[in-house]
């Protein structure tokens, strides 16, 4: 069933190119279960942490955590893409890089678990890949005195924001350093905002799968600095905050 959830219709649509592949030789239908599991399991995770909200504010959380752009965010930071079974040409053209393929994916694994275990396994696993991480940036976003937008996991856009509200200025993203090979490369970014007519301050440094994800892991450590929601360690391959000036 695993297999399944990460088997692509690219796929069966290169080894059989004159039929239309049968239902079931591909993820399709277990990403249909694996949507209606993860905005069930998503929606009970938010009605018992958030217990003032009403129906409104609740349905805006959950269309952030269970939109594409989340769930491909979730899907680079498990590395999924390299697992995902597809096509040649699919896989050429960049397909386990692609959001929507891994939002996809993800929801099939989800529901491969639900029909295995039933929902504890895959309230567990929502919980701590989906729910857990994004609890900080979901109360910041309350916490906010304008209305909540439902940008969630858009750690830019957020750390934009928060840097112009204090004067901050824009902040630039740089490739500081890129190892691997062409199938498996890694990207380190920098976070900076001017400091000075000519000098650059680093808030944080983050590594990904790609260009997009470490930008947004750095964005994601400069605002947990700027904003003391979190006290961000160095983790070999995941990333820092640079000096204490980023806490201020």
């Amino acid at each position: 069933m695993l297999t399944l959830a990460l088997t692509h219709s690219s796929l069966a649509y290169e080894r059989n190119p004159e039929h239309v592949p049968q239902p079931g030789s591909d993820n399709e239908r277990l990403e249909f279960i694996g949507d209606a599991v993860l905005g069930l399991l998503v929606a009970e995770a938010l009605y018992r942490k958030f217990s003032s909200l009403r129906e409104g504010e609740l349905t805006r959380l959950r269309a952030s955590l269970v939109s594409s752009r989340n769930l491909a965010q979730v899907a680079m930071r498990m590395e999924l893409g390299p697992m995902l079974r597809m096509g040649r040409g699919e896989e050429h053209s960049g397909g386990q890089k692609k959001p929507a393929l891994l939002a996809n994916a993800l929801e099939a694994v989800i529901a491969a678990m639900y029909l295995d275990g039933g929902l504890a396994p895959a309230r567990d696993f929502v919980m701590r890949h989906v729910v857990e991480p994004m609890e900080a940036e979901l109360e910041r976003a309350l916490d906010d005195t304008g209305p909540f937008s439902g940008a969630v996991g858009d750690y830019k856009s957020a750390l934009q924001e928060r840097l112009q509200a204090i004067g901050a200025g824009q902040p630039k993203y740089v490739l500081t350093d890129q190892t691997g090979p062409d199938h498996r490369k890694r990207f380190r970014i920098a976070v900076r905002v001017a400091d000075g007519e000519a000098a650059w301050k680093t808030l944080a440094e983050a590594e990904g799968t790609t260009k997009k994800v470490a930008q947004q892991e750095a964005a994601r450590l400069a605002l947990a600095g700027l904003t003391g929601l979190a006290t961000v360690k160095q983790t070999k391959g995941r990333g820092r905050t640079v000096g204490e000036e980023a806490a201020r």
